[in-house]
């Protein structure tokens, strides 16, 4: 029994001094301390990279400014440029096809029944002129009609001395009536004129071309019978024509009507038509997302005939506007890139807006001034360099470009970079650094760190790609590692070798690696 209860005093103890201990331990770290903020010690900026990349973003790549040599800028094509006022005229091209202008339609069609006799104008695009007889037609009803005239008219001379009242006045209403229906068919006044000289009924109307022009349609044959609904003929005035074109809705904000249009056909080579814009139809075809344009076109010597395929050219006018070259502007992401040439191979890579394109210029809405010079060539291999200056910012001088060994190395540090296989390959390779002072002497000690780094290239749909590797002490000054390339082409190389949170020695080349992308 007393052996229990010693044990249970003992447990008892130990536990109560684990409990005040916690609670020590609690009140310890829950008391707030005063802190200052120390500087970053050697040490802790010896762990620290020296050279940091900026990973791109949607937006794309960091850009920097660089300096490139003379030899570089000829060596690379670059060619310069600048930005200009002037009075600026953009070109819409598109397609389309002739047609008829409705404005000169006529149709041939007579009011009343009968049968076709003889045919004068019988072939399609035949020129007509006003009044040229086209057929001729017998009516029965239009014979009993000029029968009823020529009753009326017979009447009115007998009662015409009557002194009975109403009776010479009513002969002469029945006269008037039925010339009145003579008109409203149609007959010619002539042909009245005739009845009333000669007496006589003719059995064969000739029917006239109303208007002057081609004869588009043709359905009048010999003894066809014809109703009011029969259209005979369709005759077109085909001295001026009609052009329908086919305009984008992201150029129809553009287009104006009464603008100016051009027109060219295959069948005249070096013939242009000129006309206008007539209409705009106002709606858009949601299969081809275009709107039809309606230009009017003079036709002389009928060159232009319905249904033909053409080329059309709107002019537009934009009054003066502040326009670089289209080459000198490079589309990164969603940013549009120019650079800026200071002289001395001093490049600035700016971010500006552009406007619509005419013709090989582009319209600078924000970012450029005028006289100043751009690049208007090589503008991908300046945004590589401009990328790796930006993901080197590290460095307090720009580098130099990619291909060129830096001399940004202290004099008494030699750096020599190797790789197994040599050249590279896409996938693991073997790199080895040989770190040597200015006597030859072997480096030994160092941190050496290699960056591989290609830029983004947008136009591939391809992003940044950086290989970092730390180099271990093989001995003798030799540091080595291996590391794995995610592609073929040319990469950017930075070694940086370091003692003791001192950078002794940096420098940058390019490198090509075999293999695909």
């Amino acid at each position: 029994m007393k052996t229990y209860r010693t044990g249970f005093l003992a447990a008892l103890f130990t536990n109560v001094v684990l409990v005040a201990v916690c609670v020590g331990l609690w009140i310890h770290f829950r008391t707030p301390k005063a802190s200052v903020e120390q500087p970053p010690s050697a040490n802790s900026a010896a762990q620290e990279p020296a050279v940091s990349l900026a990973a791109p973003t949607a937006a794309g790549a960091p850009l920097a400014p660089i300096q490139l040599s003379p030899e570089r800028l000829q060596t690379i094509g670059v060619k310069i440029g600048e930005a200009q006022e002037k009075p600026v005229e953009d070109e819409i091209r598109t397609t389309g096809n002739i047609a008829v202008d409705e404005t000169g339609l006529a149709y041939v069609q007579v009011r009343f029944s009968g049968y076709v006799q003889k045919v004068f104008a019988d072939a399609t695009y035949q020129y007509v002129r006003k009044g040229q007889p086209l057929f001729t037609i017998y009516s029965p009803d239009l014979v009993a009609t000029e029968r009823e005239y020529l009753i009326a008219k017979q009447n009115q001379q007998q009662v015409s001395t009557s002194a009975v009242p109403g009776v010479a006045s009513g002969a002469a209403s029945l006269v008037e009536a039925a010339a009145d229906r003579l008109r409203q068919w149609g007959i010619p006044p002539r042909e009245i004129t005739r009845l009333e000289r000669t007496g006589k009924v003719q059995q064969d109307l000739e029917i006239d071309s109303p208007v002057t022009g081609y004869i588009t349609d043709r359905q009048a044959l010999p003894n066809q019978y014809v109703q009011p609904d029969t259209r005979l003929y369709t005759v077109a005035d085909l001295s001026t024509v009609w052009a329908f074109a086919q305009v984008f809705q992201n150029n129809l904000g553009r287009v104006r009507v009464g603008a100016p249009a051009s027109l060219t056909v295959d069948t005249y080579p070096g013939r242009t038509f000129y006309g206008r814009v007539d209409f705009i139809y106002p709606d858009i075809d949601p299969a081809t997302r275009t709107a039809k344009v309606r230009l009017v076109y003079s036709n002389p010597g009928l060159r232009l005939t319905p249904g033909m395929f053409v080329n059309v050219a709107f002019k537009i006018p934009m009054g003066r506007q502040l326009v670089i070259p289209a080459a000198g502007v490079l589309q990164s992401g969603t940013k549009q890139i120019a650079f800026v040439d200071h002289g001395n191979g001093r490049l600035e890579p700016r971010e500006i807006e552009t406007g619509a394109r005419v013709g090989d210029d582009f319209i600078v809405l924000h970012g450029l001034k005028a006289g100043e010079r751009i690049v208007t060539s090589a503008n991908f291999l300046i945004d590589s360099e401009s990328q790796l200056q930006a993901s080197l910012g590290a460095f307090a001088a720009a580098p130099p470009s990619a291909g060129e060994t830096a001399a940004v190395n202290p004099p008494q540090t030699k750096l020599d970079f190797s790789t197994e296989p040599n050249p590279p390959r896409k996938g693991t390779n073997t790199f080895r650094v040989k770190l040597s002072d200015s006597r030859g002497n072997a480096i030994l000690g160092a941190q050496v760190n290699v960056i591989f780094f290609m830029p983004a290239m947008p136009a591939m749909g391809m992003a940044a790609m950086r290989t970092a590797i730390d180099l271990r002490d093989a001995g003798g000054g030799v540091y080595e590692g291996a590391g794995k390339l995610g592609s073929g082409g040319t990469w950017q190389v930075t070694i940086t070798a370091k003692m003791n949170g001192q950078t002794i020695g940096a420098t940058q080349l390019s490198m090509n690696a075999s293999g695909g992308m």
